[in-house]
């Protein structure tokens, strides 16, 4: 697939932002909860392991769509990878004797480091589509 537009610089910007406020918040707010060392590590986990999982269903889901060879065997682990994510975050959230509103600072966090995470994946890809065509007008 050949970009004809490499991607603004505004969204490249908000994106970054958005993975940047995510990822920060979350950890903030691990540092500052009150709860176990092994409980924060869990969580921390769990944002790492999203992160990495949705950048890796991104790629593939890409990848497909261009034409480039994935396998099922990896398509599909890419996602029950980021599911498992979600799905071990909920669970750890409803068992977790945390207030109501801290529960839901820790998905919505998430959710932006995911969105941020899976945007960040589409921009570095488009920029590099671009600056690698040959056609393209401005090198």
């Amino acid at each position: 697939m050949n970009m004809t537009q490499k991607p603004s610089a505004a969204f490249v910007g908000a994106s970054w932002l958005a993975l940047g406020i995510g990822m920060i918040g979350y950890c903030v707010g691990l540092w500052r909860a009150e709860m176990l060392l092994n409980e924060k590590g869990y969580y921390f986990s769990i944002l790492m392991f999203g992160v990495f999982s949705v950048i890796s269903l991104q790629k593939s889901v890409r990848d497909r769509l261009e034409g480039i060879p994935v396998t099922d065997l990896y398509y599909a682990l890419s996602w029950i990878s980021t599911l498992l994510a979600i799905v071990l975050l909920i669970v750890g959230l409803w068992n977790a004797t945390l207030l109501p509103s801290e529960k839901g600072f820790y998905v919505f966090s998430f959710i932006l480091a995911m969105f941020g995470a899976i945007a960040v994946q589409k921009n570095t890809r488009d920029a590099s589509s671009f600056d690698n065509n040959p056609k393209n007008p401005s090198m």
